[in-house]
This record gives C-alpha cells, structure tokens and sequence, in this order.
C-alpha cells in the first residue's frame, strides 16, 4: 500500500515558500504521494479563507521535487473548461516526469462556486460532459464534443505527457459517479468523512464498489484509495470545509508502531493507496511520520 500526505489547505496561513519545503519533506522522509485539495474559499468559524491554487502550486512542487507522485485531492471540473483542465493536467504531468495522479470530483462547496462566479446547479451532469472531454484528451489526444454544458471543436492534446496520459482517480463513493467513472479510472477515492475513518466502514464501502466495479467488468482493474485522518500531540481538531458532521469521528492517534500498525490494517482490508490527512500538519509532523513509514515497511 502506497501512503501519501495531504498538504495544508486552510488549516493555516502557509507562506508558499514553506509549502515546497514541506513537500520536499514528504519526499524526504519517504512519503510516496503528496496531496493539494482543490477548494477556492471556505467559510470558517474562525474566518473565511482559502488556499493557494491548485494547479500552480503543483506545478511548482512538480518542479521542486523528483520522485514522489502528487495529485489534486481531488480536482473540481467545474472550476475549468474540461479541455484546459486536461491541458493543466497534461502539463503537471510533464513538469513531474510523470508523477501526476489525476484526481478528479464534481465539487460540492457552493460558497466558492457563488464567490468565483461557477454554475453550481447539475453538477453531476456538467461532471459527466466534463469528464468525457478529459479523460478523452489525455489518453486519446483528441476529440470533437457538443453537450449541453460544454463544447470541445475538434480539440487536440498537443503536447502531451505520454500516450495514455496519468493514471485517472475518482474522488466519490456515489453511485451516479462511480457509474460515469468506473469504466475509465484506474482508482477511487473517497474522504475520511465518508467512511467513518474506520478500517470496518472502508471495507463496507469497498465491497460496494467492487459490485459495481464487477458490474462493468472491469473486476482487478480499479484499485480502491482513501485519505485517512490521523491526529498527532498538539492536534486540537481539523480546520476545514467540510459538509459532513465530523464530530463523531475519530482519528487515529497513537506511537508510531500503533499507526503503523492501524495502517497495516487498511491495507489487509484492500486499500491501495491512502493519504494521510493530519492534525496538525506542519513540517514537524511531517518529519515525525517519517518514523511511521518506517515502521510500517519494517
């Protein structure tokens, strides 16, 4: 199992400059994947804020670093046209020498979508036009597209990073979108959140998705990943947006062997590749974990 991190958002206010040195620090200390959500502006208890963008910021740590994967945690397709999107992605992808995992989600934080002036309503809809533009451009180089909510006129990927593109990630656990995407990802995600941040409640959902998975005959072929909330000394709780009640979930915590351990048993339960979302996460944290993956892989 591949372990990554997810880097600040609006946990705090994160010079940028301490944002590449902390993804050289997950490189460092042997993390496999580092993690940027994609969100424009939350509106907090403690005030709105929002984070750097997405697809500059990881362009920037594509340039900075040399061996660890990086990819948007996950990428809204409503806050680009689709074909930019994938030419965004196509780039990265480049920048990285092919380290990009391309997440990819329909968005749910309507705050930001008002703020920035983004059509919020059929989201799902819009998601599967936008999808089919992407995905089609990355592993293809072209296509001639008219739907309802976007047009691509005889668009053409030039250049791009590899003939079949980076490997593709669904950020959702929903079935109308695990029905547009399964066909086409090499994996899917869903938010610590959604599964109660329990080895029990992972598994529960994996099944789901693999009926589906069997469902379109592509059993074997879609590996499932999950971001993880791991809480550490000095953690006083997650700033973030977010629509769920996360009062009654519980992080895991615990000495390094006791998280490597908590680890092993995502893995036993099929989880390919989970991102660590930690409280606090600070450079500090980050070199601490490094004591984990170690005893992980021991």
């Amino acid at each position: 199992m591949k372990i990554g991190v997810q880097l600040p958002e609006v946990e705090w206010e994160v010079p940028f400059p301490e944002l590449i040195i902390m993804a050289r620090t997950a490189e460092s200390v042997g993390f496999d994947s580092v993690w940027l959500g994609d969100h424009l502006l939350y509106e907090l208890d403690v005030d709105v804020r929002g984070p750097w963008e997405a697809w500059t910021s990881l362009a920037a740590i594509a340039a900075s670093t040399s061996t660890i994967q990086i990819g948007p945690l996950v990428a809204s397709t409503s806050f680009h046209a689709p074909a930019m999107l994938a030419k965004q992605a196509t780039t990265v992808d480049a920048i990285s020498g092919g380290r990009l995992i391309l997440g990819l989600g329909a968005g749910w934080n309507r705050r930001e979508y008002d703020a920035f002036g983004f059509a919020y309503d059929h989201r799902v809809s819009r998601f599967m036009e936008a999808f089919t533009i992407i995905r089609t451009l990355l592993r293809d180089g072209s296509i001639d597209f008219h739907g309802e909510y976007y047009d691509a006129d005889n668009c053409i990927l030039h250049p791009r990073s590899s003939e079949s593109g980076p490997p593709l990630m669904v950020g959702s656990i929903g079935e109308r979108m695990l029905d547009i995407t399964l066909p086409h990802v090499d994996a899917w995600n869903m938010w610590w959140t959604q599964y109660d941040n329990s080895v029990d409640g992972f598994r529960r959902e994996k099944e789901r998705a693999d009926a589906l998975i069997e469902r379109h005959g592509r059993t074997g072929s879609v590996t499932a990943t999950a971001a993880v909330f791991v809480q550490l000394e000095g953690g006083a709780g997650r700033v973030m947006g977010d629509f769920h009640d996360v009062d009654t979930v519980r992080p895991l915590t615990g000495s390094a062997s006791a998280l490597a351990d908590q680890l092993r048993a995502f893995e036993a339960a099929g989880a390919a590749h989970v991102q660590l979302v930690v409280d606090p996460i600070t450079r500090t944290s980050i070199e601490w974990l490094g004591d984990v993956l170690t005893a992980f892989r021991r």
